[in-house]
């Protein structure tokens, strides 16, 4: 007779559990459910959590559990997320917006992915402050500032695919494709201001730090339009899909480290590289194959990559959801979010009236202000610490509250909002 010993099952056994998860529930919601990709990709990845729970208290001899808790603690997420995944995210984002659309709306967009991510980081900042002090934790403000940093950025894939089903008027489209867009890569901006300021446990002025936001933020778009210009010249002088394709590569992996040591914001920089090369590259500087397998490829990056920051998170949340003071401020963080959308959005909507009107633009703002991947991959780039611990939380409840119950019911709010097409 053998006798049982326990097995600590491998990285490579955690990943080959979590990824045929994937794979079953993404089949089923395919086959049977008929979820918005992103919304499956959501309950996906807190599904995958649950049994991966319900198998380690099912069978105590198999560590998962413990495995996982290894394999997180060997991740470098600022390294693999800020300087990895974002770079393609952005890219892949920016190339499916209509230039001509967001320049007609360019207003609208400054302003509310400018001010009203500076804003609304504000708004969150001041009440998760209330609402941590109120549960009797001692969170510094900046920490505070930082969540609201993070949780600000909107992600248009559910709500974009709605409207496109809509009767919905091409500019409120571009306004929020837009604004998602370039909310990211200020986000990321002010996310990293706030999180230097945090880590050294300092202070900085306001002006230095406007400063720095505005060197990040207009350097990295100077950067992003040049290495796309050339990238753009670089397509356009040859007709090869295979060396096309490996330019763009180029442009994001090498662009976003050259933006770094630059010390320009290199999500600002990729989401203008890929507006560049989604428009006028694909306009004059690809054949049909070509733009075929740069958009195909593109897209399914994006979908893969949002894919595993799910798995991610959902992997963190096996280590976080024993704490339920932090599950109960994660969940009163959810109105915090959308009340700040509300004030952020609303104010700049009221002037804008006669080209966006209020009544049915405003809640398919608010409503349609889906949080993502963005949000889930600057969470997971904090260090190690019970600050980590309570914004990863946080963001791991307002994301799954967003993309499941936002994502899953906006096509209603926008078929309330928008007025039905004339037969």
């Amino acid at each position: 007779m053998h006798d049982v010993v326990a097995h600590s099952p491998s990285v490579f056994d955690v990943a080959a559990i979590l990824i045929t998860a994937a794979a079953i529930l993404s089949w089923i919601n395919h086959k049977f459910l008929g979820l918005p990709s992103t919304v499956g990709l959501a309950l996906m990845g807190a599904i995958a959590s649950l049994v991966v729970l319900a198998v380690d208290a099912a069978t105590p001899n198999f560590l998962i559990g413990e495995a996982i808790r290894r394999f997180m603690g060997g991740i470098d997420f600022e390294t693999t997320l800020m300087d990895g995944m974002l770079s393609f995210l952005l890219f892949a984002g920016a190339l499916h917006v209509d230039v001509a659309d967001l320049r007609r709306h360019w207003v609208q967009v400054g302003v509310l992915s400018t001010v009203g991510v500076l804003v609304s980081t504000v708004l969150i900042g001041l009440g998760f402050s209330l609402v941590t002090s109120f549960a009797g934790l001692a969170v510094p403000f900046i920490w505070c500032l930082l969540f609201g940093a993070l949780i600000s950025p909107t992600d248009p894939v559910a709500v974009l695919g709605a409207m496109k089903n809509s009767s919905t008027p091409r500019g409120l489209q571009a306004t929020i494709a837009g604004e998602s867009l370039f909310n990211d890569g200020v986000g990321v901006v002010v996310f990293s201001i706030l999180a230097s300021v945090a880590m050294a446990g300092g202070n900085i002025s306001a002006p230095d730090a406007f400063r720095l936001f505005f060197i990040e933020a207009l350097g990295g778009a100077a950067m992003g339009l040049a290495l796309g210009y050339v990238a753009y010249l670089a397509m356009k002088a040859i007709d090869d899909y295979p060396v096309e394709l490996l330019v763009t590569l180029a442009l994001v992996m090498g662009g976003y480290a050259l933006s770094q040591y630059l010390h320009v914001s290199g999500p600002v920089a990729m989401a203008v590289a890929g507006l560049l090369i989604g428009n006028r590259g694909v306009s004059h500087a690809m054949s049909d194959t070509t733009r075929t397998h740069v958009i195909s490829f593109w897209g399914l990056v994006d979908e893969v990559l949002n894919a595993v920051l799910f798995l991610l998170i959902g992997l963190e949340g096996i280590i976080l959801l024993g704490n339920v003071q932090f599950l109960i401020i994660g969940a009163t963080a959810i109105p915090l979010v959308l009340a700040a959308r509300t004030l952020s959005a609303g104010a700049p909507l009221l002037l804008w009236r006669k080209s966006l009107p209020f009544g049915q633009t405003m809640p398919v703002m608010v409503w349609g202000g889906l949080r993502g991947g963005i949000s889930i991959a600057l969470a997971l780039s904090l260090p190690a610490g019970p600050m980590k611990d309570l914004l990863v939380t946080a963001t791991y409840i307002v994301v799954l509250f967003s993309v499941l119950v936002q994502g899953s019911t906006v096509s209603y709010v926008i078929a309330r909002a928008t007025p039905a097409k004339s037969a």
